[in-house]
C-alpha cells in the first residue's frame, strides 16, 4: 500500500492540515524527517534539539497510537530500502513527515522515485513551506528567483563554498528577489566519529540571519559584482509562521551586525530585495524598520525616491 509524504507545515503540531492527520492515523510506520528542517515548537529548546523528543512531543500532540521514528540524513538517503520495507503489501501504510511541504527539498524527490520503482504508489498531502509563507514580508512570490542555500563555512579548514554567488547575480540581473535559506545541523558527526562508525553528533547549530550577512559581505569582497554589497537591502525572518515570528529589515551590513536576540530565534531565513521591488513591496516593508527616515535614504539610494502611500 502507498508511501504518504506528508507535509507537516511550518511551526507547530497542530499545523498539520486535516487531511494530513486523516491520512497518518491509518499508518502503521511513521517516519519523521528531521534533517532538511525542524519543528522547533516540538523541542524544549533550539541549542539543545533532540529529534526523538521532537518525536515524541509529535506523536503526543496528534494522538497517535504510532510511535514515531526518526529519519535522518542517512537514513533517507542510503536507508531508504528501511523506510520503504513491506509497502508492497496490502496492510502496511508507511507515512514519511516533513515539516513544511513534502518536496520542499530535492531529496524527498529522490526517495519517490525509489519508491515507484518498487511499484510502490505515492500519496502526497501538501502543507505551507517556507517557500510561500514568505509572503509575509509583503515581498511578492511571483518577483523572486532562485532560491539558494547558504552553509556555514568552515574558517579553520578555508572551506567557503560560493556556487550560491552565481545565482543570486543571476536573479540580480534580471530584478528578481532571492530567497536565501540557512543551514541547519542536527545529528551531524565530525570527520573522526564517521570514520569510526561511531554514532556520536555534534551539538545542533542553527544559522541565523547575521551569520549569513557577513557570509555574504565575505564572498562580495572577492567577488566585487555588488550583488551582495554592504548597501544591499535584504530582509531576515525567523520563526515563520509561529506566534514568535520576527521580520528584521535592513541592508547587510546593518542586519551583519544585529545580534542573535535581535534577529529572534530560528529557524531563520534571508531575503535579497531586487531592483525590480514594486513600491508596495517597499512600503509593506517599511512597517517592520523603526527608524524610518534612514530606511527611507537607503531605499532611495538603490530605487528612487518613493512616495508612499496614504492609508
Amino acid at each position: 500500500m502507498p508511501l504518504y509524504l506528508i507535509g507537516l507545515g511550518l511551526a507547530r503540531p497542530s499545523d498539520i492540515t486535516l487531511h494530513g492527520l486523516q491520512t497518518l492515523q491509518k499508518c502503521q510506520r511513521i517516519y519523521l524527517e528531521a534533517y532538511t528542517s525542524i519543528l522547533l515548537s516540538t523541542s524544549s529548546a533550539s541549542s539543545e534539539f533532540d529529534p526523538e523528543e521532537s518525536a515524541r512531543t509529535l506523536q503526543a500532540e496528534l494522538n497517535l497510537t504510532t510511535p514515531i521514528e526518526i529519519a535522518d540524513r542517512d537514513l533517507v538517503e542510503s536507508g531508504s530500502d528501511t523506510i520503504l520495507a513491506d509497502t508492497e503489501k496490502p496492510d502496511v501504510n508507511v507515512a514519511f513527515l516533513v515539516v513544511g511541504d513534502p518536496f520542499g527539498a530535492t531529496t524527498h524527490t529522490d526517495l519517490v522515485l525509489r519508491a515507484k520503482a518498487r511499484n510502490v504508489k505515492v500519496g502526497v498531502v501538501h502543507n505551507a513551506s517556507i517557500m510561500n509563507a514568505v509572503g509575509c514580508t509583503g515581498l511578492q512570490l511571483y518577483n523572486f528567483g532562485q532560491t539558494v542555500s547558504m552553509v556555514f563555512f568552515d574558517e579553520e579548514n578555508g572551506w567557503k563554498p560560493s556556487s550560491w554567488y552565481d545565482k543570486i547575480l543571476e536573479n540580480d540581473q534580471l530584478g528578481l528577489h532571492t530567497l536565501v535559506l540557512l543551514d541547519i545541523k542536527v545529528r551531524e558527526q565530525n570527520w573522526e566519529n564517521l570514520a569510526r562508525g561511531r554514532k556520536i553528533y555534534e551539538k545542533p547549530r542553527f544559522m541565523l540571519g547575521n551569520t549569513c550577512a557577513r557570509q555574504m559581505l565575505e564572498i562580495e569582497e572577492d567577488r566585487k559584482t555588488g550583488v551582495c554589497g554592504s548597501d544591499k537591502l535584504a530582509v531576515v525572518v525567523a520563526k515563520v509562521g509561529s506566534d514568535e515570528e520576527r521580520i528584521s529589515v535592513g541592508t547587510l551590513e546593518e542586519l551583519a551586525a544585529l545580534t542573535d536576540e535581535q534577529l529572534g530565534g530560528p529557524l531563520q531565513s534571508l531575503i535579497l530585495v531586487g531592483k525590480k521591488v514594486h513600491v508596495l513591496e517597499l512600503q509593506f516593508l517599511r512597517e517592520f524598520v523603526q527608524d524610518k527616515e534612514r530606511y527611507d535614504s537607503t531605499v532611495e539610494k538603490l530605487y528612487g525616491k518613493q512616495e508612499w502611500e496614504t492609508m
